[in-house]
């Protein structure tokens, strides 16, 4: 008996939910388009185009991306953009390439280029914090 009551409590997926389904979608449909039409009527402003090679004054990046901006503005736009881009890529296989046993003057080489790169980076940042 009680198999009975519960087949009768059920509710058949197809077509109820479905039917169900198919009008939410209607509905979002529906406001879909009118978001649309009402956008196509009375559009928002839109101010000038955005110009990514052209930071403006009043945008300062964070402490740690200032030499970054800095040196958009001092090394060539591609150069500087694609620049940051291969320092982490040799920076990522280093490892796989660098196999050999350690000698002392490969460790003089790869000391200085990295007092070098990183007194860069700190004379970039010291000359855009202070801009």
């Amino acid at each position: 008996m009680t198999e009975i009551a519960d087949k009768d409590k059920t509710i058949p997926f197809f077509p109820t939910h479905i039917k169900t389904e198919a009008w939410v979608t209607i509905g979002l449909m529906a406001i879909v388009l009118a978001v649309g039409v009402l956008g196509s009527l009375w559009p928002v402003g839109l101010e000038e185009p955005a110009d990514p090679m052209n930071t403006p004054l009043h945008v300062k990046a964070h402490w740690y991306f200032v030499f970054l901006q800095e040196m958009l503005k001092y090394v060539p736009k591609n150069i500087g953009v694609v620049l940051p881009i291969l320092g982490i890529i040799a920076i990522i296989l280093w490892p796989f390439f660098d196999r050999r046993t350690d000698s002392l003057r490969g460790r003089r080489i790869r000391i200085l280029l990295v007092i070098v790169v990183m007194a860069g980076i700190a004379v970039l940042t010291v000359m855009g914090m202070r801009a």
